[in-house]
């Protein structure tokens, strides 16, 4: 039986080619806000995080009514280190809308989010946005759209699919490039038509695949999955069974049951096939999971999801300012806050360590990890962590293997060489290079993983911010050997204490300062960068002394060249293998991991 007041959809595509804006427009005009509400642009992006820099994280459920049709729409992340979230939520729907900028044309995260929407079978729309940007090129991105469909198999039926033209700032959609644009209506018109109704057996036991899961300090864990068959309803009594895990079996009851409703949750008291719904009052529920009804117990077949490239350890402070600025301080903390977070994270992989005080965190990319990182930092936790490593693996014949990464880069003619340069001495090879509009060049480029590790910033530097960096997971490939990352050492502070302009100014001679004077320091903290190849100790805590001919201020003002504030990711890239980034709700610092200068000295002729 089909369902035909419910489309299920899900947009997807590259990380700013306007997936969120698109659901703006959408919910704006299918009545969802009153006509007086004021409404912040970009609704979805409903975390502080992802509305300070403008992705999404977290894949986001809405509805809207169109001519009496309920559309469920998932916005989803179009960044490579949350994949995790795209690829589980596309077994919710029965079709896509893929994104494609005017301009940009396909892009790295496009082709991976196409091919996992083309793998399983679910029809497509493509929406070529922002046609109202002065070089967009509409006409090209089409033959580069189905380019991109031919290179990844497509079936004639997907290949056939409907082009909608759209500038979702503006709220408008178009069928044919000469139409005049009014409103979206073309667009919700398309999906009614071309994507299908869902399908299941109301008449059978409850079957709902667990895509997602929401998590609420009131009522706990929050399911979230679409009705495959039969209905679902307030108080029954469902069993939990896994497709991966054929031994879980465990008997619960459906406490609460909520639909989606414009941006709230509506609670319902039961919902039948098609609908995509939130249940609470079930605590070891987990994504993957099927709840069914106990005389029919047959659990969805589930993809498992990608497997982390890249780890770090996260570890407690155990600096001499420790516990001074954060409320969560304790390895217990820790740990009960990493835990947590894989309710939420499918991507993440938490171990234990042989000592209580680390624990070992893997995710998708240095972008997974630092959001989880600032997350934390916001919520009162502090921490160190160590430099991000790549997660090795054997081969067949014993030999190792490294995670690969395609690289793409966007650059202005007159920097191509630079960044040639830069990513073949961090073990790049270049693929291709062809020449993109307005004097740009697109290099493609295989490299390590561990490669790119600490190069976004001097990429950002190189290009004088105007390249564009994308990057996309390429399974693994043979060791490429050794890569030497910083050629510079570290300014350490050889006395704790307060800095203060006189020590500084000397200071300044040997690199570049990442503090400025009054700032609270320690022995063993890294202060900047040395200009040099070697780790430089200074004292920035040095005051002038006062002699018997002029008083200590005498001299004239000591100019200081304003210091290098590291944000995280700057933060992160910078920190060597012998070094920690400490981490509190108010402030970065870098250290070395052995304070003690002796015994740090002793560690590196035994390492030498």
């Amino acid at each position: 039986m089909k369902r035909e007041d419910i489309r299920n959809i899900a947009i997807i595509a590259h990380v700013d080619h306007g997936k969120t804006t698109l659901v703006d427009a959408l919910l704006r005009q299918s009545g969802v806000f009153r006509s007086n509400q004021v409404v912040e642009e970009r609704v979805m992006d409903s975390n502080d995080l992802e509305r300070e820099r403008g992705i999404t994280i977290l894949s986001k459920n809405t509805a809207v009514n169109y001519n009496g049709v309920k559309i469920n729409i998932i916005d989803t992340p179009g960044h490579a280190d949350f994949g995790g979230e795209v690829e589980r939520v596309l077994k919710m729907v029965n079709g896509v809308i893929l994104v494609v900028d005017a301009f940009e044309g396909p892009m790295p995260q496009t082709k991976f989010v196409l091919k996992k929407a083309l793998e399983l079978n679910l029809p497509v729309i493509c929406c070529i946005n922002k046609i109202d940007r002065p070089e967009a090129d509409p006409k090209r991105v089409i033959d580069e759209v189905l380019e991109l469909f031919i290179e990844l198999d497509a079936s004639d039926e997907q290949l056939d699919c409907p082009f909608v033209y759209a500038s979702a700032k503006s709220g408008v959609a178009i069928l044919e490039l000469n139409d005049t644009p009014q409103n979206m209506k073309p667009l919700f018109d398309t999906i009614l038509e071309y994507i299908p109704a869902p399908e299941g057996d109301p008449d059978r036991g409850t079957q709902v695949l667990v895509s997602t899961i929401d998590y609420n300090e009131y009522v706990g864990r929050i399911g979230v999955g679409k009705v495959d068959n039969g209905t679902i309803k307030v108080g029954q009594e469902v069993v939990i069974v896994n497709y991966h895990d054929p031994s879980k079996q465990k008997k619960v009851k459906v406490s609460k049951l909520y639909e989606y409703d414009g941006l709230k949750k509506v609670e319902v008291q039961e919902a039948g096939i098609g609908s995509i719904v939130a249940f609470s009052g079930i605590e070891d529920i987990h994504i993957g999971d099927t709840l069914c009804s106990p005389e029919d117990a047959t659990a969805i077949p589930f993809q498992k999801i990608s497997e982390p490239t890249l780890s770090m350890n996260f570890v407690v402070n155990d600096s001499p300012l420790a516990g001074k600025e954060g409320k969560w301080v304790t390895s217990r903390h820790l740990r009960d806050r990493l835990f947590r977070e894989l309710n939420t994270d499918v991507s993440l992989k938490v171990e234990e360590t042989d000592t209580t005080e680390a624990f070992k965190v893997s995710g998708r990319g240095e972008l997974h990890l630092s959001i989880l990182i600032e997350t934390m930092r916001r919520e009162g936790y502090e921490f160190a962590v160590s430099k991000a490593q790549v997660i090795y693996k054997k081969g067949e014949n014993g030999e190792k293997l490294e995670p690969m990464e395609k690289a793409y880069v966007d650059v202005p003619d007159e920097f191509s060489g630079t960044v040639i340069e830069k990513l073949s001495s961090r073990k790049g090879e270049l693929l291709n290079m062809s020449t993109v509009s307005g004097g740009y060049n697109r290099l493609e480029f295989s490299i390590p993983a561990r490669g790119l590790i600490g190069y976004r910033g001097e990429f950002m530097t190189d290009t004088k911010g105007n390249g564009i960096l994308n990057t996309i997971f390429d399974g693994y490939g043979p060791y490429k050997g050794d890569i030497a990352f910083r050629k510079q050492g570290s300014l350490i502070a050889f006395e704790s204490g307060e800095s203060v302009t006189y020590g500084l100014y000397n200071a300044q001679e040997r690199g570049t300062l990442f503090i400025g004077p009054g700032e609270q320091v320690y022995a063993g903290m890294v202060v900047g960068q040395s200009g040099k190849g070697e780790d430089i100790e200074l004292n920035v805590c040095k005051r002038k002394q006062m002699t018997n001919t002029r008083s200590s201020s005498a001299d004239e003002a000591l100019r200081l060249t304003p210091p290098r504030i590291l944000s995280l990711e700057q933060a992160l890239e910078f920190i060597d293998d012998d070094e920690l980034l400490e981490i509190t709700p108010k402030n970065l610092r870098i250290r070395k991991k052995i304070l003690d200068p002796t015994l740090r000295k002793r560690a590196g002729f035994k390492k030498g």
